[in-house]
């Protein structure tokens, strides 16, 4: 008995650990702990419903807290069986070390799935450029975000890369510009292409009074004039606004006479006199 005595001491144990009395007593706390856990949960799904924390984070806090609760009764009982809590303390802590090293890919994306629902670059539904990455939101999870191309392809960005890259988002504001440059010939007056390019704008109905829309000479080519076409539409109509303007452009060029001019060589030929 005394042989088992010492083993136990050894490894943090009294000799009170084998008394059935403290061990009823460990059991009864155990039990109550357990019961007060439920209760507090209780209590922290109640105000996870009531604050305005992302939704996908409700499940990692609830977690997190639910965890910590049964180290606490853990600890509480290990205490009442004559363990020696700051070795158990130790013992936890190189066991977590130790798995933390082994996924620290995995904590990494966490990590960043917490920073994204906390900072909230985008939203469901949002049209964003993450990295190579071009597409809408389809879900926002804890460890990757799923991003819905436009080919319909499902793609799922680690949120370690989502936190440390460049977020690119398209749909963030009420409207967006639609920034485009075109080029007519030195023929062609300016102020006849501004008109033409006022009637183009004035021809779609997408495109805002407010901000006003602006229309610029941009460069003078060599062999053509840029001009630079910027307008506001609302978020939503920007792609329709956006293929209106180039697929109508030409035609109100053609109407005024205006020559849309593409690079090309004048050759000159010179001929010498007959002998």
């Amino acid at each position: 008995m005394d042989k088992v005595q010492k083993a136990l001491e050894s490894i943090g144990l009294s000799s009170g650990f084998l008394n059935w009395q403290t061990l009823l007593q460990a059991l009864i706390l155990l039990v109550v702990c357990l019961i007060l856990i439920k209760i507090l949960m209780r209590i922290v799904d109640r105000m996870l419903g009531r604050s305005r924390i992302e939704k996908t984070m409700h499940t990692f806090i609830r977690s997190c807290v639910k965890y910590l609760l049964l180290f606490i009764a853990v600890l509480l009982v290990a205490s009442m069986m004559g363990v020696n809590i700051t070795s158990l303390i130790a013992l936890f802590s190189i066991f977590g070390l130790a798995v933390s090293l082994a996924v620290q890919g995995v904590l990494s994306n966490l990590a960043g799935g917490i920073m994204v629902l906390l900072t909230k670059p985008f939203k469901l539904g949002d049209y964003v450029l993450i990295g190579d990455t071009e597409g809408t939101i389809k879900q926002i999870g804890l460890t990757h975000t799923q991003i819905n191309t436009l080919d319909n392809k499902l793609v799922f960005v680690p949120n370690g890369e989502v936190s440390a890259g460049k977020v690119t988002n398209f749909t963030a504001e009420e409207k967006r510009m639609v920034e485009l440059t075109f080029t007519a010939s030195y023929d062609a007056p300016i102020d006849g292409v501004y008109r033409a390019l006022r009637e183009l704008m004035d021809q779609i109905p997408g495109y805002l009074k407010e901000p006003p829309p602006r229309i610029n000479v941009f460069s003078y080519g060599s062999s053509s004039i840029e001009y630079l076409f910027r307008g506001w539409v609302k978020t939503p109509d920007y792609w329709d606004v956006y293929f209106q303007t180039l697929d109508q452009v030409k035609r109100v060029f053609d109407s005024r006479g205006i020559e849309m001019t593409y690079d090309h060589i004048n050759v000159h030929m010179i001929g010498g006199n007959e002998q």
